[in-house]
């Protein structure tokens, strides 16, 4: 990252060519969508162009957008095809000879699309924030979605500050949260890509155990030349749910002689072990010479393995039933589960690095966290590595933590369990807080006095657990809709940002747009206006641009502060969007973007509202024009060498009393600085 005093400013001289669309971003990217340009273009408004390639039936999803239930042989066989051709694909997308790709995954939907998820890699070296995704059918490429749009290009690959400096730099990181490991437990070189420039760096893992016993393990990201601490985030990815146990259940085990384990056979060889309380490796295998596994109480250890193997079978079914998706990676493996970890430990936790989940006992070891939901939670967290990769910090840790709940929540539902009914609530069994309250709230998320219910310009520096709050009141609104009601006996009452109500599509569709959104438009730097966008984008593909559920999806982020409604603003206002995404060169040509307003009468106001969504490193690059329908150009933003400040994300108001309000309206944005890209992520007019 730069900084005002030493950055030099060159103005702009020469006309560069456009670059191919792609995303920038500052600590996170916005998602950019080309090939679905036509299913979620111009405007949403009555009038407004709509080419989507296949229209479904109303409600019903599109079959030809539906990910493919692949056999676990069908799913590498692409992958080794994507690993075969992917010195091919590096090249036709333009990258560098420097650059190589790394085959992550591979989605196909119904109508032969291919969604291949890469790692980068730059001079051997990996390329943090270096992901994209490459959507192609019959072999060409339809869009490419990244997570950076910088290009990828370093001074040097010679370190300016010594590993030790790094090291040092990250075990006082570590300490200052808690940890207490005098030494790092790994330190490599990197290409860090995921906030501005890109630029060479060390990547430090700091492990040892945090101060409330989770096992820590902090990566740091320092820049090799001067030394400055980048990014950090934990690699543990935590969650707590409830102690409700689910009653009298049916496990799958495996008999061997005359004894049983707790070894699902039917899901991927998934087992289940007792930790005795210990703190390291994988414990002892749950054995015994009868299939009747624990009493219910805490007195029987084997009541909380029948918890987690529970809860693993059934995340399991939920996620093969739902989406087709055939465990935690897709390929047919199970994890693992530990439970009665540490002494009195009140958390859980998945760990990629042994691809498990580990359960505590709770205060006095008297509440095992195995609930349902902290299960569907726990893999969840996993789903999320090895698809998006959503960074467990700022804004796309929210996500990562929201995806947790979200689909924590849609397994419990999907169980439908008698001791345990489907609600919107987050660990309302566990007594934590010593009365009985659940942790988080999706209907309103502030209720739990630290989550936040709509978007602001900080909430990316909240703790995780609590940006999450975002995510999560947008589900449950896109799914229940707002007000007062009545779920399996909870009343929830959700309110929104801007005061009106959204209509809720039913759980169902909204998890199929959010599965979707994750697997095939996130990125590891998704933030809260990328989501917005995929999710628009799955939407459309999945029920079409001018259905309810993607109007819907709309009106549910607008609910959460987060773009505009489908219908318009406000006091009987109409809006007209473009969330179709523009490349914004460095020190290049302007560009522009255009929204067609349509069956309106006379001029338009002299209070015109223009609400622009841009981010962008460095803003003060950017001068920012509208263009009315006469050619006239209005002046929102002008160039300013010292506004070193990122993204440009504001409504302006204009006197286009002069213009008549149909016509084309064009949003024109220039760079004149170099050293920095952009993307116009969203747009839209107001007429009130």
């Amino acid at each position: 990252m730069s900084s005002s005093s030493s950055r030099r400013r060159a103005p702009h001289t020469a006309q560069r060519p456009a670059t191919q669309r792609t995303t920038a971003h500052r600590r996170t990217a916005a998602v950019a969508l080309a090939g679905v340009a036509a299913l979620i273009a111009a405007a949403v408004q009555s009038g407004a162009a709509s080419a989507a390639p296949a229209k479904p039936q109303a409600g019903k999803m599109n079959a030809a957008h539906v990910a493919a239930r692949l056999t676990p042989s069908q799913r590498v066989e692409l992958i080794r095809h994507a690993d075969a051709t992917r010195a091919a694909t590096a090249r036709s997308l333009g990258l560098g000879a420097q650059e190589k790709l790394v085959v992550k995954d591979v989605v196909k939907d119904g109508d032969g699309t291919l969604h291949t998820r890469y790692e980068r890699t730059y001079a051997g070296l990996p390329v943090l924030g270096g992901d994209l995704v490459v959507d192609t059918r019959s072999g060409k490429t339809m869009d490419v979605i990244k997570a950076t749009g910088a290009t990828l290009k370093v001074a040097g690959l010679t370190p300016a500050v010594s590993k030790a400096a790094a090291e040092k730099q990250a075990v006082q990181r570590a300490k200052a949260r808690g940890g207490s490991k005098p030494a790092a437990d790994s330190v490599r070189k990197v290409i860090w890509a995921a906030s501005g420039k890109p630029v060479l760096a060390y990547e430090t893992v700091v492990g040892g155990l945090q101060d409330d016993g989770t096992p820590n393990q902090l990566h740091v990201i320092t820049d090799a030349t001067t030394g400055k601490k980048l990014y950090e985030y934990q690699g543990i990815e935590t969650g707590i749910g409830n102690t409700q146990y689910s009653g009298q259940v049916n496990l799958t085990t495996t008999q061997s002689g005359s004894s049983y384990t707790l070894t699902d056979g039917a899901r991927g060889g998934h087992k289940t072990y007792n930790l005795d309380h210990g703190t390291d490796g994988t414990g002892t295998l749950f054995s015994q010479s009868n299939d009747t596994w624990g009493d219910g109480t805490t007195s029987n250890a084997a009541t909380a393995g029948s918890d987690a193997h529970y809860g693993a079978q059934e995340t399991w079914d939920f996620y093969k039933d739902t989406f087709g998706r055939s465990g935690i990676r897709n390929d047919g493996v199970g994890a693992y589960s530990r439970v009665h970890y540490g002494d009195s430990y009140v958390n859980a936790f998945w760990d990629d690095g042994c691809f498990c989940m580990t359960y505590g006992d709770g205060s006095g070891n008297q509440d095992p966290l195995t609930s349902l939901d902290v299960a569907g939670h726990e893999m969840s967290h996993g789903v999320t590595s090895n698809t998006a990769g959503l960074n467990y910090s700022d804004e796309s840790g929210g996500l990562n933590e929201a995806t947790s709940d979200i689909m924590g929540t849609g397994v419990e539902f999907y169980a439908n369990n008698a001791s345990d009914p489907g609600d919107y609530l987050i660990g309302e069994k566990i007594n934590i807080n010593g009365d009985g309250t659940p942790l988080r709230y999706m209907d309103k998320p502030s209720k739990d006095g630290n989550s936040a219910d709509s978007w602001y310009s900080g909430v990316g520096n909240l703790d995780v657990h609590y940006s999450s709050g975002v995510a999560n009141h947008f589900f449950y609104l896109l799914s229940e809709g707002s007000g007062a009601k009545t779920i399996n006996g909870v009343s929830y009452d959700s309110p929104t940002a801007d005061g009106l109500p959204v209509t809720g599509i039913g759980r169902d569709k909204a998890l199929q747009i959010w599965y979707r959104a994750l697997t095939t438009k996130f990125t590891s730097t998704t933030d809260y206006a990328a989501a917005r966008t995929g999710t628009l984008a799955a939407a459309g593909e999945l029920y079409g641009t001018s259905s309810n559920e993607y109007n819907a999806v709309q009106d549910a982020w607008a609910g959460v502060a987060v773009g505009s409604r489908s219908g318009g603003g406000t006091g009987g206002g109409s809006t007209y969007e473009s969330n179709t995404q523009v490349a914004i060169p460095d020190n290049g040509p302007a560009v522009t973007s255009d929204i067609t307003v349509s069956g309106r009468s006379g001029k338009a106001p002299s209070n015109l509202q223009v609400s622009v969504d841009i981010t962008h490193t460095w803003r003060g690059d950017l001068v920012i024009d509208l263009v009315g329908p006469s050619g006239k150009a209005y002046r929102l933003k002008n160039f300013s060498s010292s506004d070193s400040a990122h993204d440009v994300k504001q409504t302006y108001t204009v006197n286009a009393s002069a213009e008549q309000a149909n016509g084309t309206w064009k949003l024109r944005v220039q760079d004149q600085a170099t050293y920095d890209t952009g993307t116009i992520n969203d747009w839209k007019l107001t007429f009130p």
